[in-house]
């Protein structure tokens, strides 16, 4: 994959600022891709688009194919009559309502908290999910009075062109709901099991309640590809997240067991994470339940053929999560506590690959190659031609030179101030070791009360073909923007911007540092 110098913005939807609980895919959206074509900006890079559940990572969706219905933009569905305006002044974000992070990280301090500014919001997850489920009930119950036929005629449409995920997800949707969402290994086991017979009466009795979620993905499909048009149109191209695992409460396990490592319960054999890293002392223990690539290949890998093809309809590119795992991925037994007792397993490699090419054609496809890289990844990211990743953030934590300080970047790679994983810059200086400071400010000449302007215009200046920085790096924010914490499993994902952030001036800004160092231009 190849792409023609240019910049681009780190921001997933949900942190957008607008008048609802959380950042959607309405008009707030829309000005957030025209402040990004004022920029000069050439990319706008979100996280993975699918439903969250607990610890609310975008990372553990319930399924790799289905939208949040969270993004639904409640204004258009008012404008399509499917919301009443008491509906949707109902579903409205109070000033009153903070949720903050719990910060539950090694360099988090409760001063954070007592110092946050008082305009800051924060996404309220447990909130949502109950507002949200009352206004999609809403509006398929309007949906049922009124609608007409052309629109019913897309709906069938919709549900047929993708009954490969859409008719599992919603089942296993519904079964959910009525089970107090609980997860699928501790539903009954008629349910658990998928016995036909029984899927077949709860498919009877609950046809309204499976019709409404499928309604929530077409309309969240609707409003997205709407988005995708809209920033295309204006020369803005989309760059989605493939996590590497399933979620082991997930539709796709759930519905494909013959395709993961699990017993006869159920119950994952041995479960993904990461050894000890940069990030924790003991590994990252994921849990979710490893792939069993036999099967896959037994299949010509018809799920993830089935998977890339769905997604490549809503972005331009895919950034791939943990790419390394194709090559290898680090086991660890279900029981263990921690990642640390891991070991490394042999992945498809090339044979996922070559199956994908064959049948969807050159592959727009971002590899995720941070961490623990050997040479056998290096050869399989660069034969397959897909650019790797470099986060400036990472050059200063070492000693000695490194792939991450600018002068040692390919022309073909992707570059970062940090991603979602990182502190912010700002966060980063106050909280790093004060020798990796020094390097950082030596390095760039920078000064501390710039530092995030000084991170932005190095990771602009490098050769690399495609540079992006999180909106937070772009605003000067510290830790208390922080989006995520590798390793810890609450209390995240939820900062949103102020919509007045967006102003000309800092159009201007990024516009001026993109036309200093030509990244002006993203297209093909």
């Amino acid at each position: 994959m190849k792409i023609p110098r240019s910049g681009g913005v780190l921001l997933h939807p949900i942190s957008l600022g607008s008048p609802w609980p959380c950042g959607t895919m309405g008009e707030e959206a829309r000005f957030f891709v025209d402040f990004c074509v004022k920029s000069g900006l050439g990319w706008w890079q979100v996280l993975p688009l699918g439903p969250t559940a607990f610890g609310d990572s975008p990372y553990q969706s319930s399924s790799a194919f289905a939208g949040n219905p969270y993004l639904i933009d409640p204004q258009e569905l008012w404008a399509k009559g499917l919301l009443s305006s008491k509906e949707i002044e109902s579903y409205r974000w109070k000033k009153g309502n903070k949720s903050r992070p719990s910060f539950a990280s090694p360099e988090a301090e409760s001063s954070i908290l007592s110092s946050l500014p008082e305009d800051l919001q924060y996404v309220d997850y447990g909130r949502l999910f109950t507002s949200n489920a009352r206004l999609m009930d809403a509006a398929w119950l309007r949906y049922q009075a009124k609608a007409r036929d052309e629109e019913a005629a897309a709906f069938d449409e919709f549900c047929k062109a993708n009954m490969f995920w859409l008719d599992d997800y919603a089942l296993f949707a519904a079964i959910k709901e009525k089970e107090q969402h609980r997860p699928w290994y501790e539903w009954p086991q008629e349910f658990k099991s998928r016995d036909p017979n029984a899927l077949a009466r709860f498919e009877k009795g609950n046809k309204e309640l499976i019709s409404r979620l499928k309604l929530t993905q077409f309309l969240f499909f609707e409003q997205w590809i709407a988005l995708k048009r809209y920033a295309n149109r204006k020369g803005l191209k989309l760059i989605g997240d493939v996590p590497i695992f399933a979620a082991w409460d997930s539709a796709d396990v759930w519905a494909h067991r013959e395709l993961f490592q699990l017993d006869d319960m159920g119950r994952p054999i041995r479960v993904a994470g990461v050894p000890p890293d940069y990030f924790t002392a003991t590994g990252q223990l994921w849990g979710n339940p490893l792939y069993d690539w036999q099967a896959h290949e037994r299949d010509a890998y018809a799920w993830w053929i089935e998977r890339v093809r769905h997604l490549l309809k809503l972005v331009d590119a895919l950034r791939i999560d943990h790419f390394r795992g194709f090559e290898a991925y680090w086991a660890v037994p279900f029981e263990e506590p921690t990642a640390k007792h891991g070991r490394w397993e042999r992945g498809p490699g090339h044979r996922l690959f070559d199956a994908l090419k064959s049948a969807l054609g050159e592959l727009p496809i971002i590899a995720e190659d941070l961490g623990f890289i050997t040479p056998e990844v290096v050869e399989l990211r660069d034969s397959l031609g897909f650019p790797g990743m470099r986060i400036l953030q990472f050059a200063f934590e070492l000693e000695e030179d490194n792939p991450d300080y600018p002068h040692n970047y390919p022309q073909h790679c992707i570059a970062y101030t940090g991603t979602h994983d990182n502190d912010t810059a700002r966060g980063w200086l106050t909280h790093a070791p004060v020798a990796a400071k020094k390097r950082a400010l030596s390095y760039m000449h920078a000064k501390p009360s710039t530092f995030h302007q000084d991170m932005v215009r190095t990771v602009w200046a490098s050769p690399a073909m495609l540079a992006i920085a999180p909106m937070q790096d772009f605003l000067g924010l510290g830790t208390e923007a922080r989006m995520n914490f590798p390793g810890t499993t609450s209390g995240w994902w939820r900062w949103r911007m102020n919509r007045e952030d967006l102003s000309p001036a800092l159009a201007r800004q990024i516009q001026r540092l993109s036309e200093i160092y030509f990244r002006t231009d993203a297209s093909d």
